[in-house]
């Protein structure tokens, strides 16, 4: 009698005592989740400032796959986090202010997120530094977001007194500047010392997923002598800009933004500070490359990082003079576009997509990466294809919107915006990288208008219960906005430009 060499294998796994069912299964990956405060793309990964040095991004880059045309789903952190922790756009939550924290919405109390996925699955989720925007609901109620709690990061060191004049706004976090402190002292080389020290000691009996949050280059930008040192003090700093540039924007391009902390181009530049403020923000972005350096070395060290996803990302970006302002609150590149890398297994080495992508997409993505079951409530969608072939195309642009009726779709080629009063603009990007050429009154691009109409989103909630911080709404029956609570009328003048 002959024997098939199926049946013989199995008589062997009986005789030997070993069930089939115990055959080792490959273990799940671990995630290294970074974040980054404020980050444009002002890094080397994405080429947004000639003379910025982010070795350690550049070298995550190499590792992996660059995301080269990513953009927040709003520009501002309590709904850009939310958005990507739960894989919902704003205008799903209606969640587009400082507030509210999602767990007091009765829509929202109980959603599944990014981290409790993971959690359910069989991960230890650890967090340190800035993931969400505020404290989480408390040291009462944060457990149930992640199972360890590091340090809380932030500023650290600070100088005796402010180091530039009071800015119009008169708010203690516009501030920028070098002041003598060890950088030992800043809240972010705690947070990266904290996540080195569990990589360190990380179980080899359970994978986890390690969030790590990073403050700076969000204001102040305080920073130490050495990182200073490595921009020149002259112009050669400074983004390109035009004194013209806002004449081909709507008005209420300006209700965005109305009335910040963050002080005007116009204030920056009389006050001898646009300079020192560039400086500053690019020293920042050096100093907390460091700090990722010394969390990626650590995972490097342990053994860790050939089971490790890495995702790093920034909420949104930063405006430093171009569109005549400092701060985010815009639908502009400079304050949507943000870095998006990913390396580790599953994921080309070396690749950059130039694909619109969102980040919203990184639940999903993580999720099949590491081979978590799928979730049918997510708005994401993975981006797995892309990190496996960069060429790989997507169906959708990149949306963001900031409060509602007012968005901004990306795709590869352009950039259009409509604001809630219907008012628009449109940009070709190869062509205009600046967005100085506002399109959208040309009839030549009435096609292009229409195609990036029809992504405008469908759902575009109300604010949300206990809204507020830069919140703005728009009343088209008497054409009159209001900006955290204040009316707006088209006849007021724009704060910060007399």
């Amino acid at each position: 009698m002959t024997l098939r060499p199926a049946f013989v294998l199995m008589l062997l796994v009986i005789l030997s005592g070993c069930p089939a069912a115990t055959a080792a299964a490959p273990a799940k990956p671990n995630v290294l989740f970074i974040a980054i405060d404020d980050q444009n793309d002002w890094v080397g990964p994405l080429a947004g400032h000639p003379l910025v040095k982010t070795p350690h991004l550049d070298r995550l880059a190499a590792r992996g796959t660059t995301l080269f045309n990513a953009h927040c789903q709003s520009p501002l952190c309590n709904p850009s986090r939310t958005s990507l922790m739960l894989s919902l756009r704003p205008t799903t939550t209606g969640i587009y202010g400082l507030a509210p924290w999602f767990r007091t919405l009765d829509a929202w109390k109980d959603r599944v997120s990014l981290p409790q996925h993971f959690k359910a699955n069989g991960y230890r989720t650890l967090t340190t530094g800035k993931i969400y925007h505020g404290p989480a609901g408390g040291p009462q109620s944060r457990g149930q977001e992640f199972d360890l709690w590091g340090p809380g990061g932030g500023i650290g060191a600070r100088p005796e007194k402010r180091l530039i004049p009071e800015t119009p706004g008169k708010h203690p976090a516009m501030d920028w500047g070098v002041f003598p402190h060890n950088d030992k002292d800043k809240g972010d080389y705690q947070v990266a010392s904290w996540a080195v020290e569990q990589l360190q000691a990380a179980p080899q009996d359970q994978p986890f997923f390690l969030a790590v949050g990073f403050f700076l280059p969000h204001v102040p930008c305080f920073i130490t002598q050495k990182w200073y040192d490595l921009y020149p003090g002259d112009d050669s700093i400074l983004p390109p800009i035009r004194a013209d540039d806002r004449n081909d924007t709507p008005r209420f391009s300006w209700y965005t933004h109305w009335d910040l902390p963050e002080p005007r181009l116009k204030w920056v530049q009389e006050n001898h500070q646009w300079q020192n403020l560039v400086r500053s923000y690019l020293a920042s972005t050096s100093f907390i490359d460091a700090q990722v350096g010394r969390v990626l070395a650590a995972l490097d060290t342990a053994g860790l990082a050939d089971n490790t996803v890495v995702v790093l990302w920034s909420d949104h970006g930063f405006h430093l003079g171009e569109k005549s302002i400092t701060g985010k609150n815009t639908l502009w590149e400079r304050s949507t576009r943000v870095p998006l890398i990913f390396a580790g297994p599953g994921v080309a080495k070396g690749a950059r997509s130039m694909q619109p992508a969102e980040l919203l997409d990184i639940y999903p993505t993580l999720a099949e990466l590491c081979g978590l079951p799928a979730r049918s409530d997510l708005e994401g969608i993975s981006l797995v294809p892309q990190l496996q072939n960069a060429n790989a195309t997507r169906s959708r642009p990149a949306i963001t919107s900031h409060n509602q009726g007012n968005h901004g779709i990306r795709t590869e080629r352009w950039r259009y915006i409509r604001y809630a009063d219907g008012t628009e603009e449109l940009y070709d990007i190869p062509q205009d990288p600046n967005e100085w050429t506002n399109l959208a009154s040309d009839a030549r691009f009435s096609s292009v208008l229409a195609e990036h109409r029809r992504w405008l989103p469908r759902i575009d909630a109300d604010p949300a219960r206990g809204s507020a911080n830069r919140v703005l709404t728009y009343d088209p029956a008497t054409d009159t906005a209001k900006w955290e609570g204040t009316l707006v009328r088209r006849s007021d003048p724009i704060p910060g430009l007399q």
